[in-house]
């Protein structure tokens, strides 16, 4: 069906789509996502202009955090954002669950707080899927 015709393609196809000055940006916040969770799950939605990612490639239920470029800045959204602790509020939006920051420069990508938020939103999902921590035994 229709529907389930979501476009997906690669992070190169969305950096594409991102106006030139803005790309820094992206690259740089999936660069920071990386460095929070190695392992995440990236899912590209050219459909949504945007970059997922996740425990698992479901977007609402195992996905924590999106890259969505605009024409002036770049979101970096969270799908339980509203469940997150944030006291430099940061975080806009006022859905039942999402919340999103709006970054328009490499400077404020790098702020420490985007680093924290992306990794309680990724612990948030690993609690409420019960993925437990893996440890190794030696």
């Amino acid at each position: 069906s229709a529907m389930n015709k979501t476009n997906f393609g690669s992070f190169e196809d969305l950096i594409e789509l991102t106006p030139g000055q803005l790309r820094p940006i992206v690259i740089g916040l999936k660069e920071i996502i990386l460095s929070v969770h190695p392992e995440t799950c990236e899912v590209v939605r050219l459909g949504d202009r945007a970059a997922t990612y996740g425990v698992g490639p479901k977007k609402m239920s195992e996905g924590y955090c999106y890259i969505l470029p605009h024409t002036n800045w770049v979101n970096l959204g969270f799908y339980k954002g509203a469940d997150l602790i944030d006291p430099s509020n940061m975080l806009e939006g006022t859905g039942a669950k999402l919340r999103h920051i709006k970054i328009k420069s490499l400077e404020e990508c790098e702020a420490p707080e985007i680093g924290k938020l992306i990794k309680s939103a990724l612990e948030e999902r690993k609690t409420t899927l019960g993925i437990s921590k893996f440890i190794d035994i030696v």
